[in-house]
């Protein structure tokens, strides 16, 4: 058995906690805020509950695989159902285009995009995400599942790594159509990142999106910290909210546990599942990276009749607005939450408007979170690392680090953001402590 101190209350913290205590280790978590869960949470205000960061996930057998290795199953402790469609896209062209692209099923995009935008246009979106087979294939196997080691990964794999081709270049390459070149790229212009810095393999999650859909949390994603708050419980685990962690604490250039304001919390091993650059010891080590900044955040709490709407509607342009409908609100209300990327020169609300979604005097609860105040009140940006170039692979950390005993887990850490990515990054740090 060894000690472990987890740096971290968020998703990544959460779930390597759950993964290490299982295996036996003496887990100790720290969190610097009064809540775990982190960007997993919720925002309450007046009746109404909006998810503080994601709504829904891909790829459900990182979650499952998560349950089922730290306890009793996923199936047991949360509901997890298809979001369909996975989000409707609004363009902003001549006929004013309207896409509600669904998940899971390939034969049901190749028709989805058809019938919205004119014949050819579905075979060729399918041609193009199928070719992310091969690819996905080599990377699950060497690089997501397994922590990535150059001498077993396949030749494609590497390739694959190492690549000049970025996403930019591939979509204007595989389509003339522009509205198919952003619905392409759509996932990582939300998250932030310029495309001409994304390498092309990224583009895999609209393989992963069409081949295992997306899901949700009836009443909100923010039961998934919940659940995990109790796993915690369940093995053992020494939780200490309000204890940010101030470094690590080294012997001999090895981490031999973390110094807080109470004093140090001795530990074997160190999983980091924040932002690398709070840690002193780190932050040289990542000088080379910069965080995604957050997007323009609004939840807004409206009364009366709205329009009929999906789970996610995507409003493309510059700005580019992502409207989310899945909140909770009293009887005849409804909770949106609203993400701005891009150039907003006018208010979200009036933006939206102006896209035809016409709500804006019903708006009866308003909460403005601006990039800063997300990223102060979580304590780094929930969207990790920004993508400049094929080098970002290497200059991120994890599941090992250069300093003896620190692991890296969470969005900050290979193989990067978003709920899949960080539930990948936990299990390979699990691998990579290995068993008591």
């Amino acid at each position: 058995m060894a000690r472990v101190a987890v740096i971290g209350g968020g998703y990544g913290g959460l779930a390597s906690a759950a993964r290490l205590a299982k295996n036996g280790h003496e887990v100790t978590l720290l969190e610097s805020g009064a809540r775990l869960g982190g960007a997993v949470g919720y925002v309450e205000q007046d009746g109404f509950r909006w998810d503080a960061g994601p709504t829904h996930t891909l790829l459900p057998a990182v979650l499952r695989d998560l349950f089922r290795k730290s306890g009793r199953p996923l199936e047991k402790e949360l509901e997890l159902v298809p979001v369909e469609p996975v989000a409707r896209h609004l363009f902003d062209d001549e006929d004013e285009t309207v896409l509600d692209l669904p998940g899971g099923s390939r034969g049901a995009q190749i028709e989805a995009v058809e019938a919205a935008l004119g014949a050819g246009t579905g075979a060729q979106w399918a041609r193009y995400v199928d070719a992310f087979a091969d690819d996905w294939e080599s990377l699950r196997r060497d690089w997501l599942e397994r922590p990535y080691a150059a001498e077993h990964a396949s030749k494609q794999t590497k390739a694959l790594l190492t690549t000049r081709m970025t996403l930019l270049k591939l979509t204007q390459k595989a389509f003339k159509d522009e509205r198919l070149r952003t619905l392409a790229c759509y996932p990582m212009t939300l998250e932030g990142h310029d495309l001409r810095n994304v390498p092309a393999w990224m583009g895999m999650w609209t393989y992963v999106e069409q081949n295992f859909g997306a899901w949700t949390v009836p009443g909100g994603m923010g039961a998934l910290a919940d659940a995990l708050a109790s796993r915690l419980r369940t093995r053992g685990v020494t939780v200490l909210l309000d204890s940010p962690a101030l470094d690590l604490e080294l012997n001999g250039g090895r981490a031999v546990g973390v110094r807080t304001e109470q004093g140090v919390v001795e530990a074997d091993h160190v999983v980091c599942a924040i932002d690398p650059r709070r840690l002193p010891a780190l932050a040289p080590l990542v000088q080379r990276t910069m965080p995604v900044i957050p997007p323009v955040t609004c939840h807004i709490g409206l009364v009366g009749p709205v329009p009929d709407l999906p789970a996610e509607v995507v409003i493309h342009g510059n700005p580019m607005v992502v409207l989310r409908t899945g909140g909770q609100a009293p009887e005849g209300a409804h909770a949106w939450t609203l993400l701005g990327r891009g150039h907003l020169a006018e208010d979200i609300v009036t933006n939206m408007h102006r896209g035809g979604i016409r709500v804006r005097d019903q708006v009866e609860v308003r909460v403005d979170r601006s990039p800063r105040q997300l990223v102060e009140q979580w304590g780094g940006s929930p969207y990790g690392v920004l993508w400049q170039g094929r080098n970002t692979v290497t200059r991120r950390l994890g599941p090992t680090t250069p300093v003896p005993g620190v692991f890296m887990a969470g969005a900050h850490a290979t193989p990067g953001a978003g709920l899949p990515s960080v539930g990948l990054s936990a299990a390979l740090v699990s691998q990579s402590i290995g068993p008591a």
